[in-house]
C-alpha cells in the first residue's frame, strides 16, 4: 500500500491540472456571455468574473478597479493568489516533484514545461495573442498531460488516485460554471438560452448536445445534459460515475484494508451519482436549478473532506 502522503500528492496533481483547464473554460464562458448581456459598465463585466472565482477580497487587496488587464493578470498569472491558473500549475508541479520516482518521467516533463512556459507569460501576451487563443493553449497543454497519463501510466493505485482527483474537480467545476452563468442570467434579467449555449460551447459539448436533442433546444435540456448525461465526459453524472469506479479500484488493492473507512468515500460518491440519476426533468427546470447546484457543490466538498479523512490523514506525526 502506498504512503498516504504519496496518495495525497497524486490526488492533488489530478485536481490541480483539471482546475487549470477549468479556469480556462470559465474565462471562455465569460467572453461568450459578454456578447449576450448588458455590459454598459466596464467594471461590472470584469467584477463578475472575479466573483465567479470567489476572489473579490483577494483581488481588491491589489487592485482598485476591475479592468480586463488587471483581472486576467490576477486570475491567470498572479503568484500570490493561491487559486490563480499559474498557482494551480505550480502546485501540481510541486506535488509531482515529491513523487517523481513513482510516475513516468513524461508526466514531469509535461508539467514542468507547462509551468516554465506559463511563468514566462505576461498579461500583454494574453491580450496581444487574443484571450481565445491563449486559453485554448492552456487547454491543449493540460490535454497533453492527460493524454500522457492515460497512455503511459500503469493502471495501478497511482493512476487511480490521479483520476479520482481529476473527476472530483471536474464535477465541482462544471457545477461552478453553471452557477456563474445562472448568476449572470439573473443579474442581467436576460433570456437564459444564449447563456447556456455558451456553457455548452465552453465545455466542448455543443455538437454532442445537438446529436442528442437535435432541434429540441431548451434551458432544461441543456441543464439535463450537463448534469445527468451519462455518456458526456464533462457532465457531473459522468464525473461521479468515473470517481466511483476509481474508488472501487483503490479499495480493491491488496492492503487496502489499512484504509479502515474507505467504504465511506465510496458510499458518498455512489450516493451523489444515484441522486443525480434519479432526478426528474421537472427537477431540472431553470427556476429550481440554483438549489440543486448548491446541493451538488456541498456534496462535492463533503466528498473531498471524506476522501481526505479516509486516505490521507492516517499517518501519525512523530
Amino acid at each position: 500500500m502506498m504512503l498516504n502522503r504519496n496518495a495525497e500528492a497524486l490526488f492533488w496533481i489530478g485536481r490541480y491540472m483539471e482546475r487549470a483547464e477549468n479556469h480556462a473554460r470559465l474565462i471562455d464562458v465569460h467572453y461568450h456571455i459578454q456578447h449576450e448581456g448588458d455590459f454598459a459598465h466596464e467594471e461590472h463585466k470584469w467584477s463578475r468574473l472575479v466573483d465567479a472565482f470567489g476572489a473579490r477580497e483577494d483581488y481588491l487587496q491589489q487592485f482598485e478597479l476591475f479592468t480586463e488587464r488587471d483581472v486576467l493578470s490576477f486570475i491567470t498569472l498572479d503568484r500570490g493568489y493561491p487559486n490563480s491558473l499559474f498557482a494551480c500549475v505550480s502546485q501540481a508541479r510541486a506535488n509531482l516533484r515529491t513523487i517523481r520516482e513513482k510516475v513516468p518521467s513524461e508526466l514531469w516533463e509535461a508539467v514542468n514545461s507547462f509551468y516554465l512556459w506559463l511563468g514566462e507569460r505576461q498579461v500583454s501576451d494574453i491580450l496581444e495573442a487574443g484571450p481565445n487563443l491563449f486559453y485554448r493553449q492552456i487547454k491543449e497543454k493540460v490535454a497533453v498531460f492527460q493524454g500522457l497519463e492515460h497512455s503511459v501510466m500503469q493502471r495501478e493505485q497511482e493512476w487511480h488516485f490521479i483520476e479520482s482527483g481529476r473527476f472530483l474537480e471536474r464535477a465541482e467545476n462544471t457545477v461552478r460554471i453553471l452557477q456563474s452563468v445562472l448568476g449572470a442570467i439573473s443579474a442581467d434579467r436576460a433570456a437564459p438560452y444564449p447563456y447556456l449555449i455558451a456553457v455548452l460551447k465552453s465545455v466542448s459539448g455543443y455538437q454532442a448536445f445537438r446529436r442528442v436533442y437535435a432541434d429540441a433546444l431548451s434551458g432544461t435540456h441543456i441543464i439535463e445534459f450537463l448534469l445527468t448525461r451519462e455518456s458526456f465526459p464533462r457532465s457531473v453524472y459522468f464525473s461521479f460515475l468515473q470517481l466511483e469506479e476509481h474508488l472501487k479500484e483503490i479499495a480493491g488493492y491488496e492492503g487496502a484494508g489499512d484504509y479502515s473507512n474507505h467504504e465511506r468515500a465510496l458510499r458518498k460518491a455512489g450516493k451523489l451519482k444515484a441522486e443525480l440519476g434519479c432526478l426528474d426533468r421537472e427537477e431540472l427546470a431553470l427556476e429550481r436549478t440554483g438549489i440543486l447546484l448548491q446541493q451538488l457543490t456541498e456534496g462535492c466538498r463533503t466528498l473531498g473532506r471524506t476522501m481526505a479523512d479516509t486516505f490521507f490523514r492516517l499517518e501519525v506525526a512523530l
